[in-house]
């Protein structure tokens, strides 16, 4: 059996439990059972078992499974600035200065996001964010990880810094962005050659963005790891009622 990407397999479970396949109080499959059956990431299945869960159809209980409880979608809030555009947008909006290009052992826990050993290489490409404004000051520095075997894409970067790197692995080699997790955190600066870069001290508090891209098979080929200097970064949600 072919991929399914997981538009499809959220209509089949949602059809399920329409029509009684699932009936209310009944287990879903596993999610190795839905890999298996989907021929799925396990990413993919569990974006998927959280898309019910947020919409009140299922529950999820560590040790029991995924438990049908309703039939109808409850009424929810959707941010309606939260589209894969949008944050490309945000990425263009700052002048970025690429400050190296190597081939790096990703950090444990971008490693686990990227999958393979760890001791896999992967293209770390590092630059900074600046303010267009009079004082073009640093407003972040950007760690993005990626496949090696997309290495040709280095010298591109360094020579048009403002192409998004998502969009020259989309030309290059056909792999385009279908969905993007964002991790917001606070946190406090360990890496030196970031606080040199922006004028932080070791421990000064900062705000940590990680985002993950997904391909329409729900496989993750990029991670990106940001930090902005506390009050430099800011987001505002508007949620719509959907139903």
């Amino acid at each position: 059996m072919s991929k399914t990407n997981s538009a499809e397999i959220s209509r089949t479970l949602l059809d399920g439990i329409k029509t009684g396949r699932f009936p209310v109080g009944a287990l879903l499959p596993t999610e190795f059972e839905l890999c298996e059956q989907f021929q799925a990431s396990r990413y993919t299945i569990r974006a998927v078992l959280q898309e019910l869960q947020d919409m009140g159809l299922v529950s999820r209980r560590k040790n029991v499974g995924t438990r049908v409880e309703a039939t109808r979608p409850k009424a929810v809030f959707k941010p309606t600035l939260a589209s894969v555009e949008d944050l490309m947008q945000f990425g263009e909006a700052h002048r970025r200065v690429v400050q190296s290009v190597e081939t790096v052992i990703a950090p444990a826990e971008v490693a686990a996001d990227l999958g393979g050993p760890p001791d896999t290489q992967w293209l770390r490409i590092s630059s900074v964010r600046l303010d267009d404004g009079a004082s073009a000051a640093p407003m972040a520095w950007t760690d993005i990880y990626i496949d090696a075997c997309y290495a040709d894409i280095g010298p591109i970067v360094r020579d048009t810094p403002d192409v998004l790197v998502s969009s020259l692995i989309q030309s290059r080699h056909g792999r385009s962005i279908a969905e993007i997790e964002q991790d917001v955190r606070a946190s406090t600066l360990q890496d030196a050659r970031i606080g040199d870069a922006l004028g932080l001290a070791l421990g000064a508090p900062v705000l940590k963005i990680i985002r993950r891209y997904f391909d329409e098979t729900g496989e993750t080929f990029e991670v990106s790891v940001t930090i902005h200097p506390a009050e430099t970064f800011s987001v505002t949600t508007r949620m719509k009622r959907t139903s």
